[in-house]
């Protein structure tokens, strides 16, 4: 007493490929529909509902997955590349010191550090058109760290220019990459 269950289309739109599955006792046999190569139909044996995946015997011990493992010879890098990913991280930086500058600025504002600061330069200094003014700050910090990240971008392809003349004496710097598991 089996109930075939309407079998599903596939990608082709072929519903003859799909195996019926059907909820029969233990022993009973059901046939499968032609498969997609015209073979017979074939006896199958169904299994009960409530048994789990087909189990692979076990030897006593788990059996680990093997990990691959590749090794790489960095012999040249390219100038170009290492120009540009330095030009946007020393950018990426001067723009988090700025914005830790001008934080800092505004709370030592705040706080009165630097009216207390600027009274004590004009006491010491004698100096009574002394005035600590943010904006001359910031304009000349902004133009340092563009002139810094040109210098260190340089400087960083230099070193490539550098790596690339040694890996060609040497044979350049071996990587072992590794697939996780």
């Amino acid at each position: 007493m089996t109930q075939p269950v309407p079998p599903t289309r596939s990608s082709t739109g072929s519903a003859s490929s799909t195996v019926a599955t059907s909820t029969a006792t233990p022993g009973e046999e059901t046939a499968r529909p032609l498969g997609e190569a015209g073979g017979p139909a074939e006896p199958t044996r169904s299994v009960p509902a409530s048994a789990g995946p087909p189990k692979a015997p076990s030897s006593g011990r788990p059996q680990k997955a093997q990990r691959r493992n590749a090794r790489v010879v960095i012999r040249k890098v390219a100038p170009w590349s290492v120009f540009r990913v330095s030009v946007i991280f020393y950018l990426c930086v001067m723009l988090v010191l700025l914005g830790a500058g001008m934080i800092l600025y505004g709370m030592l504002g705040a706080i009165g550090a630097l009216d207390s600061t600027t009274r004590l330069i004009r006491d010491l200094f004698a100096d009574q058109t002394f005035v600590i003014n943010g904006r001359w700050l910031f304009t000349r910090g902004l133009g340092i760290g563009l002139l810094m990240v040109v210098v260190w971008s340089l400087i960083n392809v230099f070193i490539v220019f550098l790596y690339n003349l040694i890996s060609d004496l040497v044979g350049g710097v071996e990587v072992t990459l590794a697939e996780r598991r």
